[in-house]
């Protein structure tokens, strides 16, 4: 194969992944213009169109599905294959593409990437924030986070933290104007911030438990959100009440008295944030690195950077 038919190929697997002619290009160190001379150069040499395109989206056509499923994997192992060799090389170079929860990006990764990064100055951590259940295999991700129990049966898991609590929270204003809910069943005679799963679009039900009675609640507000941020704030605002992770900075506001909890005796507890991966025989040694940190472990001796002068 000739070098511009592989890049072709590669400007091809690129836009699929990130179903954007703007993020392949920027991801390929191309322009936009360049990157379409070169699908319509790849469309040309195969006699087929392979993408469909829209002024807000581009997706495979059946042409171009059956081509990317073939050629997939084959840039999967080549990159493996290249990350193997460095690897013993001795090189700590390369980037690490990661997928992640908004709650993992803020309380886990987001305190580390200063040490991760003085360990391994010459890395790139390309992280993703992304709240749905990402095919992490079909984006090229090195690994992603998500919370355990939504994790297909395929995947090596990691444990980054404990349980996670749930809890109900609304601020004080709201509680003294429209009352304090007794049981879930209360919750349809109050205005509740919806979170909608991106997987398929549709609102989350609310989980609760009280000894041994399992129940979900779907529930009603002015607010529907996929981010957690939004969420919380909704709630500072008194626009109702949300149901968060206790851990992604609601306890401190619960800590502080600008949020109240309540249903505190129907609050479950979910399976904590785990790193996943794909199952295969050989792990980069620095996602591994990146687990450690995460988990934080000894990083070793910080290596020298490449080119850097030597006293």
């Amino acid at each position: 194969m000739r070098g511009a038919e592989f890049a072709e190929l590669k400007a091809f697997a690129a836009v699929v992944e990130r179903k954007s002619f703007a993020r392949a290009a920027e991801h390929l160190g191309l322009s936009p213009s360049a990157l379409s001379q070169t699908i319509r150069q790849l469309e040309g040499r195969i006699g087929a169109r392979l993408l469909n395109r829209t002024t807000r989206s581009v997706a495979p056509s059946a042409s171009g599905e059956l081509l990317y499923m073939r050629i997939a994997p084959l840039f999967r192992e080549m990159a493996a294959a290249v990350a193997q060799a460095s690897e013993a090389a001795g090189q700590n170079t390369g980037t690490l593409r990661i997928n992640t929860l908004g709650i993992a990006a803020r309380t886990i990764i987001a305190p580390r990437l200063s040490r991760f990064h003085q360990a391994y100055p010459d890395v790139v951590l390309d992280i993703v924030v992304d709240d749905a259940l990402a095919d992490i295999v079909a984006g090229r991700f090195d690994a992603g986070i998500r919370v355990g129990g939504r994790l297909e049966k395929d995947m090596v898991a990691v444990r980054l933290t404990p349980d996670l609590d749930m809890v109900a929270v609304a601020s004080p204003d709201y509680l003294a104007g429209r009352g304090i809910p007794k049981t879930p069943a209360d919750l349809h005679g109050h205005a509740c911030i919806n979170w909608r799963l991106q997987m398929d679009g549709r609102h989350y039900r609310w989980e609760f438990e009280k000894k041994g009675q399992r129940l979900e609640a779907a529930v009603d507000g002015p607010v529907v959100t996929n981010h957690a941020d939004i969420g919380i704030a909704a709630a500072l605002g008194g626009l109702g009440i949300a149901y968060h992770f206790e851990r992604d900075s609601v306890g401190d506001l619960l800590a502080q008295g600008r949020l109240v909890q309540v249903l505190a005796d129907w609050s479950i507890s979910r399976p904590g944030l785990f790193l996943y991966y794909p199952n295969r025989q050989h792990r980069p040694a620095l996602l591994g690195a990146f687990i450690d940190c995460l988990l934080d472990k000894d990083l070793g001796e910080r290596p020298r950077r490449r080119n850097a002068r030597v006293a």
